[in-house]
């Protein structure tokens, strides 16, 4: 499981890379938001640079204390370039709602944002990768490592894990209602938020689940203690 600090912390240094330019009233460097909103996405995109061209990918994450975690196959492209230490930034954003207003520019979103900037290492003693791959689901669904059959040595040996530092770091959030002109809120049009939040479905068995085998309890009402989801 992840861990939030339990002290207030001072703000991480800020560098140019993550300095926020733009509605800098809406960025932050403190560190106990960069970790929230990554602990609420559900995923994050990596980007770097690959034979001179920019590359964005989605991946799967989890964030353990101050180091930030990504996996994939040892034949993945991104999984070897950052394990390399191919400087990345890594991006997560949580939308919480939709954001009406009376005119076109003014119709937007209320999100959380952060940013990570720096360079990987690849963890590669198993004794390290374990608890973090523990954590990778533990992530996604609380409650189900007890049911399911423990990983291998060979497992594990098969997964590239690379950690980040959160150290240098930024977020950028937005709340509230939109920016309406004085002259446009007089107009006879509805105007607010639609909130929004990641609702899970019914759990539907795959073909070898026995019949008759209810669903587990950690499915059920899954992403309800989430506030990003």
């Amino acid at each position: 499981m992840t861990e939030r600090s339990s002290k207030a912390q001072k703000p991480a240094p800020v560098s140019e890379r993550v300095k926020i330019r733009r509605r800098p009233a809406r960025g932050s460097y403190d560190l106990d938001l960069v970790r929230s909103i990554f602990d609420d996405a559900l995923l994050c995109h990596v980007a770097f640079v690959d034979g001179g061209d920019p590359v964005v990918l989605p991946t799967l994450h989890v964030r353990i204390g101050d180091e930030l975690l990504i996996h994939g196959a040892r034949q993945n492209r991104m999984m070897n370039k950052v394990a390399a230490g191919a400087p990345v930034c890594i991006e997560a954003t949580v939308i919480d709602s939709v954001v009406l207003g009376r005119s076109v520019l003014q119709n937007s979103v209320n999100y959380r944002s952060a940013v990570v900037m720096g360079e990987g290492r690849a963890v590669e003693d198993l004794d390290e990768v374990l608890p973090r791959m523990h954590a990778l689901i533990d992530k996604w669904a609380p409650g189900r490592l007890p049911f399911l059959r423990p990983l291998t040595d060979a497992e594990l040996r098969s997964v590239l894990l690379v950690s980040f530092p959160i150290t240098e770091v930024s977020a950028k959030v937005r709340t509230g209602d939109a920016n309406d002109a004085d002259a446009d809120r007089s107009r006879p049009v509805w105007a607010g938020q639609l909130p929004l939040r990641v609702v899970a479905g019914s759990p539907v068995p795959d073909d070898y689940v026995p019949a008759g085998m209810p669903v587990p309890d950690h499915l059920v009402g899954w992403g309800e203690d989430r506030s990003g989801v």
